[in-house]
Order: structure tokens, then C-alpha cells, then sequence
């Protein structure tokens, strides 16, 4: 009798759309979402700095949103269905009473009003 070895070769086998999307669910679940599942657009201009970000599945009760300076943090509260934070540094200060938040469709728009700077310099009258 013969006995030959038996040859084989290793092939990389592509990863299934399953399995991306399985892998996909795991990374967001425990907090370790890739970089284009967090992506935000944002654009600019004079007035508004507009942010534009998907948080499907939450509901607007499920969201709180503050402003502080130039910082707007949003995060899911306790009980939500799944947890997001995150945190902007806009550069400039944030008018609060002219900006807007708008949920619709899963799809979360942040319109930020830049605030316009204020003197504060104070005239005395000389005696």
C-alpha cells in the first residue's frame, strides 16, 4: 500500500454579509462601534453649526441633550433601549435659545446657533 500525504490548503473565505452585520451588532452593543457607524455630518456656516446623526430605535424621551459654552452632549438616559454618548466641542459658544433639536424618522438634526460675543465693557461716569 501507498500512503501519500495529504496536501491541503488554506483559502481565505470573505466574511458573509451575516457576519459582518452579526459583528456590526456586537461592536455597537458593547460600546466599541467602528468609526462609520459613529459618523456625524456636520456643516457650517456664519450663524449655525448643524449636526446630523442616526440614533434609530430611541425615542425624543429617550435622549437629553445639554448645551454648556461651546459643548453639546448628547446621551441616552437610563432604561433606553440601547445606550449612546456623545460629546462635541463646537469651538464656538452656543446659543441655546436660538438653537433646535429635531428627531425625525431616527434620524436626530442638532441646529446649533453660534452665540454672538458680547462686550462687557462698563462706562463710569468721571466726577
Amino acid at each position: 500500500m501507498f500512503f501519500a500525504p495529504v496536501m491541503s490548503r488554506n483559502t481565505f473565505v470573505s466574511p458573509r454579509a451575516a457576519d459582518l452585520a452579526l459583528q456590526r451588532f456586537l461592536q455597537e452593543t458593547l460600546g466599541a462601534a467602528s468609526p462609520v457607524q459613529r459618523q456625524v455630518q456636520v456643516s457650517r456656516d456664519d450663524q449655525f453649526t448643524t449636526l446630523t446623526l442616526d440614533v434609530p430605535g430611541l425615542a425624543r424621551e429617550q435622549l437629553k441633550l445639554s448645551l454648556e459654552g461651546s459643548v453639546a452632549k448628547l446621551e441616552s438616559v437610563e432604561g433606553a433601549s440601547r445606550q449612546v454618548r456623545y460629546t462635541w466641542d463646537l469651538g464656538h459658544e452656543i446659543d441655546a435659545a436660538k438653537s433646535n433639536a429635531k428627531l425625525e424618522h431616527g434620524v436626530l438634526t442638532l441646529t446649533l446657533a453660534k452665540l454672538e460675543p458680547q462686550s462687557k465693557a462698563v462706562t463710569l461716569s468721571i466726577e
